[in-house]
Formats: structure tokens, sequence, C-alpha cells
């Protein structure tokens, strides 16, 4: 079990019982939701929360290292709680993005052609398994 307070505290944020349910959220719906998506899951749960707060917060994880931000297709920014480098698969029917695991080996170089990497970003668009099997 993930002790999110101390988590919080290793990455300099103050815990508080909003970050905390935000960060749980994150970490228990691997969905890479909006911050919309997350204030609308928490708000019946915790009616003072506002989405200023899930914004701020999002923003300071972020920031922090403790999740990722994710500015994948179109302009809506997702996060995860997934911070180890993995390709996203969005499927253009239902939009759900998936996270892929599949490697690549270019990938696994901290210089290519005389570039210092410090960070890699794979978007791959297209068709999931799950709508390709409900057209067939």
């Amino acid at each position: 079990m993930i002790d999110f307070k101390e988590l919080l505290k290793e990455h300099g944020i103050p815990p508080s019982l909003q970050r905390i349910k935000i960060l749980e959220y994150l970490h228990d719906f691997n969905t890479h939701p909006t911050a919309d998506v997350i204030y609308q899951a928490l708000m019946n749960e915790m009616p003072t929360l506002s989405k200023t707060t899930v914004y701020n917060t999002l923003k300071a994880f972020a920031e922090k290292g403790v999740i990722v931000e994710l500015s994948l297709f179109e302009n809506e920014v997702r996060y995860e709680y997934n911070t180890t480098p993995h390709i996203h698969f969005k499927c253009i029917k239902c939009n759900i993005i998936y996270d892929i695991s599949e490697s690549f080996e270019c990938l696994k170089n901290k210089e290519i052609e005389g570039h210092k990497v410090l960070e890699h970003h794979i978007y791959l668009k297209g068709i999931c398994k799950n709508c390709r099997d409900s057209e067939e």
C-alpha cells in the first residue's frame, strides 16, 4: 500500500486531504483523466473541493515530478500517476488512451546523433483492439 502522505512530503508538497484524494484518484484510475474529470469524480465526496484547487494541485504535482502532465493530442491536458517512460496510444473511435509498454531500442540511448536526450514522448493514434473487435 502506498503512503501518499509520505510521498507528497518526499516531494516537498505539504499533504492535505484534497491533495491526497487527487493523488489516490490518479493512482487508482489509470485513465489519463483531465482536471475536469478528476473534479467531477471527487466533488460529491469532497463538496468543498473547487476546480481551481484541482488545477493548482495537478500543476504542483507535475512540477515536483509526482505525476506526469500529458499534452497528448489536440488541445487537452491529461494527467497520470505512471512516471516511468512508456508510449501512449489514443483510439480515434472511443478516445481512450492506453499505456503501451513496448520499448524501442533508440529510446535507450542517452544521446542520438549528437543530441543529448533528457526525456522522450511517443504518442500513437489509431483504432484500439476493442473498437476493431466490435467492427468485425
